[in-house]
């Protein structure tokens, strides 16, 4: 196995075009670590707030990325198996050490998840942040249960349709914002009863179809449009606060009094890799491999179109997440 390999490398803050694919040294795991060969990684929004330089970020020069999918490679103190499928995500992934924009990774044993799947890599890449803030968003953030009724505020993010998917197969009852109309078949797809245009008034819209409001809303958008959700949820109901797709993090003048309704509580979700079950991961993908569930993939990158790909997840230019693949067919 060579001693190089090709990762993205971010020297300085900036735009898209400070991505640049580059060859460096194979990192190496010591015990208590897994070198992984990533297969596929998913894109976040947190990965572009870093870019551009807007998040806490560490040292330059680093390899993004807070997630990916591969084969284990080495596990020095045996925790994993070489040829075991794992998926690994946050502990600082792309921030503190180098993250998943590169051909390997080598991560803390804590933070990988193994899992068995024979699902097209480009799919599985799409999962694990994606799947561990959906899930934490319904179990925790709203212990939401069967025949509940949820909002999903940022419905056509990737975030946003992982929660509705999840959300069907427990028998919840979903209600889920897009701004574009022409979008409201991807909601629908996804076994969603009440696709909302939003206006900015989605908690009006809500008590037209359920008068009492909904049991739980999951706030994707940010603190821009929290007030109006937290105005859609029933008394005694659960607002969680867990995206920010409208870079909006402050409220700045936040009176509880006036922004709380009586007896709605509020909460807020965001978790690390031993907040998604290995189970959890594992039943998604049964149900993928079944038909029971989808992956809401919105394309599929090379590794050297990096840049292309965060230009288009600044632009939302696809409904879903966005996936990059480091292996042509070529290199498998």
């Amino acid at each position: 196995m060579s001693e190089r390999m090709r990762a993205v490398v971010l020297r300085e803050f900036g735009g898209p075009e400070k991505l640049q694919l580059e060859t460096i040294k194979r990192p190496k795991a010591h015990p208590g670590e897994v070198l992984i060969r990533v297969q596929a990684f998913g894109l976040n929004r947190s990965e572009y707030h870093f870019r551009s330089g807007v998040a806490e970020a560490g040292e330059l020069p680093r390899v993004p990325g807070i997630e990916a999918t591969g084969i284990v490679v080495d596990a020095p103190g045996g925790d994993f198996r070489p040829g075991q499928q794992v998926a690994t995500m946050m502990g600082g992934m792309g921030r503190s050490f180098d993250g998943g924009y590169a051909e390997y990774v080598t991560v803390p044993a804590a933070q990988v998840i193994p899992f068995r799947s024979n699902l097209d890599w480009s799919m599985l890449g799409a999962l694990p942040e994606m799947l561990q803030t959906a899930w934490g968003s319904l179990s925790t953030g709203l212990q939401a249960k069967e025949g509940d009724s949820i909002l999903i505020r940022g419905g056509t993010s990737s975030v946003g349709l992982a929660i509705a998917a999840l959300a069907v197969m427990r028998g919840i009852r979903v209600f889920s914002t897009t701004r574009n109309p022409d979008r409201f078949h991807h909601l629908r797809d996804l076994g969603i009863e009440h696709p909302l245009l939003e206006n900015g008034a989605v908690a009006a819209q809500i008590r037209e179809i359920a008068p009492d409001g909904v049991d739980g809303a999951v706030e994707l958008v940010g603190a821009t449009t929290l007030r109006d959700t937290l105005r859609a949820v029933r008394t005694g109901g659960t607002a969680c606060f867990t995206g920010m797709l409208a870079d909006d993090w402050i409220i700045p003048e936040f009176y509880p009094i006036a922004w709380l309704p009586n007896g709605v509580r509020l909460t807020a979700y965001s978790g690390e890799a031993n907040d998604l079950p290995p189970h959890v991961l594992q039943d998604f993908i049964d149900a993928v491999e079944r038909g029971d569930a989808r992956v809401p993939i919105g394309h599929v990158y090379r590794m050297d179109e990096i840049a292309q790909a965060h230009t288009d997840m600044e632009s939302g230019r696809y409904v879903g997440k966005l996936v990059a693949v480091p292996w042509t067919g070529s290199e498998l």
